[in-house]
């Protein structure tokens, strides 16, 4: 059973993830475990307060790193700086490591439990990163107000990798970026009505040759048109 912590100041952006596919079948079959932990439950008191404007100056709040020390020594029972010596541990960050369906498959085969941290606003002190973590993450070259959207991008890649996560096993064998197809985008797909204003589905799909359906999609599946910071992406 794959185990996943997330540490988040919004664990109820997480409360309808859980039920959705293929998050809902991969805990049903008892593949996977997913512990949402609020950080604020390890605040400062008086008002259990998270974080606090920057040294130097500037805009946004920034999330304290004793506060993260608390809640990961608090759940683990363990100092915080020990986390990471037996499990993955990443912050979701714009400056991370790009995420892609390589790092999904590394980290699902992984036998260490996943723990993603989940910013707000501007983010962690850098010290969390540097103390606690394994390294950081990112989906993508764009800016988010938290990194709660990002770890369940990430969970759910994960996730397809897991034994009993999807209803038919062979629906990840050939998928964008699988090595069925090589690393390429899927072909196109197509279902009824067989002919819908004046658009028709391709004749070779309708004609019962297995072996030229197959050529025909091998044919279809196309290199990825993403580029990640001007470099494509790896696979």
């Amino acid at each position: 059973m794959k185990q996943v912590h997330v540490f988040t100041l919004v664990p109820a952006a997480f409360d309808w993830f859980v039920h959705q596919h293929p998050v809902a079948t991969a805990i049903e079959r008892g593949a996977l475990a997913l512990h949402v932990h609020d950080l604020r439950e390890y605040g400062l008191p008086p008002h259990r307060e998270v974080d606090d404007s920057p040294y130097g100056g500037g805009p946004g709040m920034v999330t304290r790193v004793d506060v993260v020390a608390a809640a990961l020594a608090g759940v683990f029972d363990e100092p915080a700086t020990s986390v990471r010596d037996t499990r993955d541990v990443y912050v979701l960050a714009a400056g991370g490591r790009p995420f892609h369906q390589a790092a999904a498959r590394e980290l699902a085969a992984s036998e260490r439990e996943l723990v993603l941290l989940c910013g707000r606003f501007e983010g962690f002190d850098a010290r969390v990163e540097q103390l606690f973590a394994t390294g950081s993450l990112s989906i993508g070259p764009y800016v988010l107000a938290g990194g709660e959207v990002a770890a369940q991008v990430v969970i759910e890649a994960v996730v397809r990798h897991l034994p009993g996560s999807l209803g038919n096993e062979d629906s990840a064998a050939e998928e964008s970026f699988s090595e069925g197809l090589e690393g390429k985008i899927e072909y196109p797909h197509y279902t009824r009505p067989r002919v819908y204003e004046g658009v028709e589905v391709p004749q070779v799909l309708l004609s019962g040759d297995h072996a030229a359906i197959a050529r025909w999609r091998r044919e279809q599946a196309r290199p990825s048109p993403w580029r990640w910071a001007g470099r494509e992406a790896e696979h």
